[in-house]
């Protein structure tokens, strides 16, 4: 399905109006059933859907890899990811976990303890900031953002090595373009542990949580970071830059410059 639809608007433009037609983003409800029952319904952009399903469930601590999945079923048509995990005891207790209102777009629900996610790994090592190379890869991920230069309604996420970017994903949503990084990050069975996220979006907790369980040692935002962001990213021993935008950026936590 395509992300973006093409609709009739009125355009004014000081004392000149015009009726144009103009590109806007698709909001798409996609709902995730685990083995037949309804998990929940995400409201996000309809590409790379099995990517979504699979890297939200995971950040949902549903399962531990790719192989716990037996099963998918994708209806593109009907908005509807049917996953089939075998062990249905330890799913059932994950289902009783604290149910927590976040503050992404839309209102995302999220099943974890936030007391939890604490105990994942600490990063010993922080990655160095090479300074030049995270501009050049800002550079190139503000060039591919497509579905957020035709529509002005997208955010990006994207997971590097190096100097490339490797996995490149949109999304109305910011949670959900780093779930699409993370699910095919998981399904093609990459170690996130050297690579580095950058977002286009907001870093609150909930986002740099998803980040820590995946031990990824560094993320970069072209935005801010909220504050209790900045203190899980200190906890774990993740390199925070936020406001990462032409020669500028904003080093919030365990850094070591490399120039």
């Amino acid at each position: 399905m395509k992300d973006i639809r093409t609709m009739d608007i009125t355009r004014i433009k000081g004392e000149k109006i015009t009726e144009e037609e103009d590109m806007v983003i698709v909001e798409y409800p996609f709902t995730i059933f685990i083995n037949d029952e309804e998990l929940i319904t995400l409201l996000c952009s309809p590409s790379s859907l099995k990517y979504l399903a699979v890297g939200f469930i995971f950040s949902e601590g549903l399962i531990n890899s790719y192989a716990d999945i037996t099963g998918i079923k994708l209806d593109e048509e009907e908005g509807i990811a049917h996953i089939y995990i075998d062990d249905i005891n330890k799913l059932s207790e994950e289902f009783r976990g604290k149910r927590t209102i976040t503050s992404g777009c839309g209102k995302g629900t999220i099943f974890y303890n936030v007391v939890d996610s604490f105990k994942s790994k600490r990063i010993r090592n922080p990655m160095a900031v090479e300074i030049e190379r995270i501009k050049g890869l800002i550079r190139e991920f503000s060039r591919r953002s497509d579905l957020f230069l035709n529509t002005g309604g997208a955010h990006s996420c994207a997971l590097c090595h190096d100097d490339e970017i490797i996995i490149f994903k949109e999304d109305i949503g910011r949670h959900n373009a780093l779930d699409k990084v993370f699910g095919e990050a998981l399904v093609d069975g990459l170690d996130t542990r050297d690579k580095i996220v950058l977002s286009s979006g907001r870093i609150s907790s909930e986002m740099l949580i998803k980040v820590a369980k995946r031990q990824v040692p560094m993320v970069v935002s072209r935005a801010a970071p909220t504050s209790l962001a900045i203190e899980i990213a200190e906890e774990l021993g993740i390199t925070l830059i936020g406001f990462a935008r032409g020669e500028r950026m904003n080093i919030y936590t365990n850094f070591t410059i490399h120039e």
